[in-house]
């Protein structure tokens, strides 16, 4: 391994529940930064969106797919990591510091001498109770919360660490951790050193994500219910006057595309943006691009336009990938957008004026409609001797170029970006669409479009799929694959509202997929 000749750094950073939007900020620095990311796999994956292209990422393993990595390991691999000279950022579920081994890894890092940082997280003693509406705490019954492993092995290596006649005593509310499959043994206990088995409780199962399961019972009750529920780790239970039913406040449930998965298939620097709109509304997103975008192999033909810029009437846009890719590369030739001059811009719908606007710039012409005729018949009528240019990808329709031609405009195109498929599917997004686990496919482009045709094949037929415009749709159609839903208005929002309004007509159920 190439080094710097320097140590690296180990940051131990909480990443929350299992909503993406709980990690803090300061982790989501240290991400953008980071050279490798070395992750737990309760850990959201759309936290590791906010890494950079490029970034190393490790997962320790998962339940039930392959091997786990021991903690010896995953020390080994964290100072060798620093060691190297890289910048490592250790992710943990929830809070490093509560029930995360975070003493073993800072032992470890200390030995091999390699500085480190603990960023706190949000443990989940703290995050079930208020995602799933519970005052852990209440000035009427509950004036403390302890936090409780539940991996305590009664019995065995003489007596039990935990103290569970102090626990029964407790003015307050028990939270337990990993004590779905331990439940009739510490349930028992506490019994047996007088808690009622009336004391209300509340099992939490996969805090923060969209399958979040809130299960009220009492102490007697919990191990019953755990069995009857067929519930599985990760999951807390809290035990205690302040999980009360009457006190239950329930909210996240209500978000209107709770329980719903969405595949999100947008190239990957796209991803974050739509995938934070969904989780705001409830859903859990998976991602999968469908399409990579790349710049140019050649910018001979762009340099060439840009040198000529001063010559053409219009500047044409018709993606914000098309306005980011041309406009760095104005700065990139140490050029500044001065250089524009008087030329006048037109953008095909609003994602691609607001890509203009982060470089403070304004659209002359923006069509009500987002597609390319529309764009065409808005400046079709003054188009006569006037030179266009339009910045495009590699490939796409040529609409706008035969229409702007037909009108008397002079018309030259340059490729400022390069649209490419991608071939292969992440596997656990293949099992997920073949066991029927994805309920939307998102679908932004034609070009996507047919990129998850080909990667998928039927495996689409298995989800629904949510078309952005009739563009979109025709090019689904074609390939046999007709949308459930299509925007009306063709943006991510769009999108998104279409998703939300079929859910809350369902008010029977949800449709099944193809319906």
């Amino acid at each position: 391994m190439i080094t710097s000749g320097k140590t690296g750094r180990v940051y131990l950073v909480g990443a929350g529940p299992g909503d993406p939007g709980l990690i803090t900020v300061r982790g989501v620095q240290l991400l953008r930064s980071a050279d490798v990311v070395v992750y737990d796999y309760l850990a959201n994956p759309l936290i590791l969106l906010h890494a950079r292209a490029g970034t190393e990422t490790i997962c320790l393993g998962r339940h039930g797919q392959g091997r786990i990595m021991s903690q010896e390991e995953v020390n080994r691999l964290l100072v060798d990591r620093a060691a190297a000279g890289l910048e490592v950022v250790r992710l943990k579920c929830g809070d490093p510091a509560v029930f995360g081994r975070m003493a073993e890894e800072l032992e470890a890092l200390v030995a091999g001498k390699i500085g480190f940082e603990i960023v706190p997280g949000i443990t989940a003693a703290l995050a079930a109770p208020s995602l799933a509406g519970v005052p852990v705490t209440h000035r009427d019954g509950s004036s403390a919360v302890a936090l409780v492993t539940g991996q305590e092995q009664l019995g065995q290596d003489g007596p039990p660490k935990v103290d569970f006649a102090a626990l029964a005593r407790f003015p307050g509310t028990l939270v337990f951790y990993m004590g779905i499959t331990t439940a009739p043994s510490w349930s028992s206990a506490l019994i047996e050193a007088g808690l009622a088995t009336s004391t209300p409780a509340v099992i939490v199962r996969r805090c923060g994500w969209t399958d979040q399961q809130v299960i009220p019972a009492t102490l007697g009750e919990v191990a019953d219910k755990i069995d009857q529920e067929k519930l599985r780790p990760p999951a807390v239970v809290m035990i205690g006057q302040a999980c009360r039913p009457e006190t239950l406040f329930s909210w996240s449930r209500k978000r209107p595309l709770t329980g719903q998965t969405v595949l999100v298939t947008r190239p990957l620097h796209q991803a974050a943006e739509m995938c934070g709109k969904l989780v705001e509304r409830g859903a859990g997103c998976m991602v999968q691009p469908a399409i990579a975008i790349e710049p140019p192999a050649d910018w001979s033909p762009v340099d060439q336009a840009l040198d000529q810029l001063a010559t053409y009437d219009w500047l044409v846009f018709s993606s914000a990938n098309g306005v980011r890719s041309l406009l760095d590369r104005i700065w990139q030739r140490q050029g500044d957008l001065r250089c524009l001059g008087d030329t006048q811009l037109a953008v095909i719908g609003p994602r691609t004026a607001e890509a203009l606007g982060h470089y403070y710039l304004k659209a002359d012409v923006e069509p009500a409609a987002y597609r390319a005729e529309a764009l065409a018949d808005a400046l079709a009528a003054g188009a006569a001797n006037r030179r266009f240019l339009l910045c495009r990808a590699s490939r796409g329709r040529d609409v706008l170029a035969q229409r702007l031609t037909a009108a008397g405009g002079q018309v030259d195109q340059i490729v400022v970006y390069h649209s490419r498929d991608v071939a292969q599917p992440a596997e656990e997004v293949r099992q997920a669409l073949q066991a029927g686990q994805v309920d939307w496919i998102t679908v932004t482009s034609s070009a996507i479009a047919r990129s998850l045709a080909a990667m998928f094949g039927d495996l689409l037929r298995r989800s629904r799929v949510a078309s952005i415009s009739p563009v979109t749709s025709e090019t689904l159609r074609e390939l046999g694959y007709p949308p459930h839903v299509e925007a009306v208005d063709y943006t991510t929002d769009g999108l998104i509202d279409a998703m939300v309004a079929d859910k809350q007509s369902a008010a029977g159920g949800d449709p099944k997929p193809g319906q």
